[in-house]
């Protein structure tokens, strides 16, 4: 069995942003195994779900020793999510194994990254917008949250079938619905919350990819020796990483793999990434100008409060 020295680094890479961030497996790797190795789609998608599968249990590992692990929202997400994403990938076989079918996983793929960069930036945005109403001041704990199964389970039934169709989904695209649904839940416990419920999701497509699906051993094994040290390092230098530019980082990656991957032209993802970066910078400081402002009027109602609630027990 041949090991790519090269397979193996873009490994490293993915694993260490994945151990640091809690996202990009499948949204980084599918695509920098399709754009950059010239892997077939099918193939990239198989093999790339494999290795996912042994790099989850990593980061679960941590968020269970730390209590950060919702398991009611784990149970219905799991529900959905598992069937769905084994049928995700009996909806691939059943269009075959032609050149066409790897065109449309291609596009499917290309549809799920541009999704999945812009729930990272729809993500900070509505973080920023929390801590500027105050609710991070007051945010609930992991027992406090009232889990609404039939929307759980929902969440884990969409996410499980893009996930089973093109690896991507199980940390950015779940995670950014899970916000949705509880807005006021920890951002430790999402993550930890997603981690742990995904090793399932990710087996199930895993284990339908191996069955059905273009499954290289080599490819694989290549991927899983560059991925779980990786993954290892991204997880003990979390702490002190700047996560929210390696966030914004991803998110440009992600929209620039997508749109090459739905076959933009090069002229035009030129125009649409230099436009990105000219433009999203001056957008995002009016943003966080506008929420400061917010900040600052919450930090002085809770303080009026507090100062009222303290009044009270003295008289």
């Amino acid at each position: 069995m041949h090991i790519d020295l090269s397979l193996a680094l873009a490994g490293l890479l993915v694993g260490f942003v994945v151990g640091l961030t809690g996202m990009g497996g499948g949204a980084l790797m599918t695509p920098i195994l399709v754009v950059v190795f010239n892997v077939q789609p099918l193939a990239a998608v198989s093999s790339d779900l494999v290795a996912s599968f042994f790099m989850r249990p990593i980061g679960a590992a941590v968020h269970l020793r730390q209590g950060t692990v919702n398991w009611q929202l784990v149970k219905w997400l799991v529900l959905g999510s598992v069937p769905s994403a084994f049928c995700g990938v009996l909806i691939l076989r059943a269009l075959g194994t032609g050149s066409h079918v790897q065109g449309v996983v291609q596009v499917v793929l290309g549809i799920a990254l541009l999704v999945a960069a812009g729930a990272i930036v729809l993500k900070a945005f509505l973080n920023l917008r929390s801590r500027a109403r105050g609710e991070h001041l007051t945010a609930s704990g992991s027992r406090d949250i009232t889990v609404k199964p039939l929307p759980t389970l929902m969440i884990g039934a969409l996410g499980g079938l893009v996930v089973g169709m093109t690896s991507v989904g199980s940390g950015s695209l779940i995670i950014v619905l899970l916000l949705f649904l509880h807005p006021r839940i920890r951002a430790s416990q999402l993550v930890g919350t997603d981690l742990v419920q995904a090793i399932p999701l990710v087996g199930a497509a895993s284990l339908g990819h191996l069955l059905f699906g273009d499954f290289r051993l080599s490819l694989t094994t290549s991927l899983i020796i560059g991925s779980i040290p990786g993954v290892y390092l991204g997880a003990r230098v979390s702490a002190r990483a700047p996560a929210r530019l390696l966030r914004r980082v991803l998110a440009f990656v992600l929209l620039a793999s997508g749109l090459k991957l739905v076959q933009v032209g090069n002229l035009e993802l030129g125009i649409i990434l230099l436009a990105v970066v000219v433009i999203a910078p001056a957008v995002w400081v009016v943003v966080r100008a506008t929420d400061g402002l917010m900040l600052t009027r919450s930090r002085a109602e809770l303080s009026k409060r507090n100062h009222a609630r303290r009044e009270r027990r003295a008289s």
